[in-house]
């Protein structure tokens, strides 16, 4: 437990003495009333039990930032790393600016900004490894790194940047409430630690002794409606209409016409030069997800064109599965699926830790997408396995397997959609994700089928056609759903806009090459639909989809500006980290910034975890995964 000195300053002192029964989103503030049984766990801390010495350990308790005392010294991110023992590339605790003006009418405000401990944490909602918990102490929502494997989908989802992803250790860890300092009355180390007074901590809705303000938003913080943070802000004084960012990112917030709030807006601070960029579009740390969203969807047209074709009687399908091509193509997707989920896996930061993607089906997309998968992928390897033999019994498995594929095509699918709908990443939150994904199966998957059966040469006209209607309607639904995008993005009043900018600009060749790609790639289809099919032709168009399919996914990735809070010149800035990693400055500890690094799959880490594993254990861990309860 948290050693508290006699002569702690009364500064460092928590001092909440009443509350009021619900927060201004009308949740109530006591996490667990008198009698329930919550309160007769013991908490426990760093190992060790405590009895309750806080009087207010049940009600949810927040941060309060008057903005207009904050002079950036960052004495509150040392003091967070400091007690926390935070590497010189993480901070659980940011402080930022955004300005405006000039001189003499220069304004400048300083925000600092934490984990904001939300009623709605969708952090904990996403983690498909179960690695955070809200907790009724304090309400405060603490992360276990060990439990962690490393996938980031929290620092996707989180609207504030607060969970950190470490690129060394392959984990993320992030701010705790300094619940150890709460237990012994104290604030935690980062308000104790702010010269200007400018953070407080305490009950939620308590306003801090010698402020008058409590509200939700200030310019430059995110918005607030996806988690109803548990941050209290105090800015009274003037500042310009338009305020602007100094990191990379080109976003300004604008004055709305309320007088009171400010709304993000297109700073477009780099000018319109297009650029290609192939460096930075091509070697992007998600290309693992490039291969795996692209191999999976690919493979699950292919399927769903091969059995459901089946099931119907589509005359060309049933050609195509009596010739020699159908038993090779079923491996052949067989093995490129394993290629995507192999390739997902290690892009982990603990691979070996793999099978915890499962722990949280009850909430996190991630966890049903990689349910849905694995079920595809099992009822796949049935089908391919099943499908050598011809008794009576295989021909039963051969069809409950394809039952099976086909429902985890369905509902992985789905969540492989679902998952990337993310509020705090506007680039992604638009029905053109979803287009695009049904695109790629329509479009990559026929293409599949058909250069099997250009193999063995059994693409006749009657199923070259079929393959180019299907590969015509994927690339008419992802045109559309681009058109679509791109008019919502252009015109939107958030980060997306700032996505739609980079998308013209830094990577605008890069972005046209592709819109040129697909429509002749939509205009060979057509072609081969209505004037029947080419072999020269059919493969020039493969080509020109599975370029527009990469380019697309990678654009994708990159382009996707979060919701985040504001940087500074150097620290949390993108640009600067990019700068650094190019130039051998992140070698320098000091300045924050540590490369991107590949942790390898440890073979002798999973003997060594399976070793210490009872059989005891191991099923109490299928019963928290089935059922939530060990």
């Amino acid at each position: 437990m948290y050693e508290r000195r006699e002569n702690e300053p009364v500064y460092a002192l928590l001092s909440d003495t009443e509350s009021k029964p619900v927060n201004r989103y009308g949740k109530p503030i006591e996490t667990a009333p008198e009698g329930d049984p919550l309160r007769e766990q013991s908490f426990v801390i760093n190992d060790e039990e405590s009895p309750q010495q806080n009087p207010n350990r049940y009600k949810q308790h927040g941060f309060h930032f008057n903005a207009d005392n904050c002079i950036a010294c960052h004495a509150c991110e040392a003091a967070c790393s400091e007690k926390n023992e935070v590497p010189a590339h993480l901070a659980f605790r940011s402080v930022g600016f955004i300005e405006g003006g000039s001189y003499p009418a220069y304004r400048r405000i300083n925000i600092s900004m934490a984990c904001n401990h939300c009623d709605n944490p969708v952090c904990l909602k996403g983690c498909p490894t179960r690695a955070y918990t809200k907790f009724a102490e304090y309400g405060a929502v603490l992360q276990d790194p060990d439990i962690c494997f490393g996938c980031g989908y929290c620092t996707w989802v989180c609207p504030y940047n607060a969970p950190q992803l470490d690129p060394v250790k392959g984990q993320v860890s992030k701010c705790n409430m300094c619940v150890d300092r709460l237990e012994v009355g104290l604030k935690p180390a980062c308000v104790s630690a702010c010269l200007g007074k400018a953070l407080d901590f305490g009950v939620v809705e308590n306003i801090p002794e010698g402020r008058i303000q409590a509200e939700t938003e200030i310019p430059g913080f995110p918005r607030t409606d996806i988690t109803h943070p548990n941050i209290r802000f105090q800015q009274m004084k003037s500042i310009q209409r338009e305020m602007v960012r100094v990191d990379e990112m080109p976003i300004k917030y604008h004055r709305a016409e309320d007088e009171k709030h400010y709304v993000p807006e297109l700073d477009p601070k780099k000018g319109y030069q297009r650029q290609w960029n192939w460096r930075k579009l091509l070697g992007s740390r998600e290309n693992a997800h490039i291969a795996f969203t692209l191999s999976v969807q690919t493979v699950m047209g292919a399927f769903a064109l091969l059995v459901l074709g089946h099931w119907f009687g589509i005359g060309p399908v049933e050609a195509f599965r009596a010739s020699n091509a159908f038993l090779p193509g079923l491996w052949l997707m067989l093995a490129l699926m394993g290629f995507g989920l192999f390739k997902l896996n290690m892009h982990l930061g603990k691979p070996h830790r793999f099978y915890r993607g499962f722990n949280n089906l009850r909430l996190s997309p991630v966890s049903r997408e990689i349910a849905g998968v694995s079920a595809f992928f099992a009822g796949l390897a049935g089908y391919a396995l099943f499908s050598l033999f011809g008794a009576e019994w295989a021909l039963l498995l051969t069809r409950l397997s394809a039952a099976l594929a086909l429902a985890g095509l369905g509902f992985g699918g789905y969540y492989m959609y679902r998952l990337y709908r993310i509020p705090a990443r506007a680039f992604w939150n638009h029905w053109q994700t979803g287009a695009s994904f049904v695109g790629t199966g329509l479009t990559l998957g026929g293409l599949f089928v058909g250069l099997m059966a250009m193999t063995v040469g059994a693409l006749d006209d009657a199923l070259g056609r079929l393959i180019a209607g299907m590969a015509s309607a994927g690339l008419a639904l992802e045109g559309v759903g681009l058109l679509a995008h791109a008019r919502a993005m252009s015109g939107a009043h958030s980060e997306g806009a700032a996505s739609w900018y980079e998308q013209m600009t830094t990577y605008g060749r890069s972005y046209l090459l592709r819109n040129a790609v697909l429509a002749t790639a939509l205009g060979l289809a057509q072609w081969q639909l209505f004037d029947g099919v080419d072999p020269w032709l059919f493969g020039l168009l493969t080509v020109l989809a599975i370029t527009s399919a990469v380019i697309g996914r990678a654009l994708f990735y990159v382009l996707v500006i979060p919701t985040t809070m504001p940087g500074a010149f150097f620290w949390r800035n993108k640009g600067f980290v990019e700068h650094a990693r190019e130039v051998g400055l992140a070698d320098m500890p000091q300045m924050g910034v540590a490369y991107e690094r590949h942790h390898p799959f440890r073979v002798d880490e999973l003997l060594d975890t399976l070793r210490k594993t009872s059989l005891r254990e191991m099923f109490g861990h299928v019963c928290w995964v089935l059922t939530g309860k060990g």
